[in-house]
């Protein structure tokens, strides 16, 4: 996958069309993520411990990685991700402008 934990978000479609938020999590698996802000639905939770409080919460849910881009830190536009090998080394970088995405 194009996507790691950290990087900088642009959903494309869907719900949340145009939000943007850091990845959470990455399911390589499943190819999906989990982007902060993105996808939120309600979680009834019981309380299992006394004390411990029960009730619904929001909770981040795993989107499909084909539909988000990554945001590039120097142009701020999202951008498919390309790799270049410098000096025996794969890194990437923004298809856009050329600059490279940590």
């Amino acid at each position: 996958m194009r996507i790691k934990k950290g990087d900088t978000v642009k959903v494309l479609s869907g719900n949340d069309k145009g939000k943007t938020g850091e990845v959470l999590e990455v399911i390589p698996k499943t190819e999906k993520i989990v982007v902060k802000g993105v996808n939120i639905r309600k979680k009834h939770v019981k309380a299992r411990k006394q004390g411990e409080e029960s009730g619904i919460i929001p909770v981040e849910c795993a989107i499909h990685s084909s539909k988000v881009n990554v945001v590039c830190p120097k142009c701020g536009k999202a951008t498919r991700i390309q790799y270049k090998i410098e000096k025996d080394e794969k890194v990437r970088v923004c298809q856009k402008c050329g600059a490279k995405i940590k």
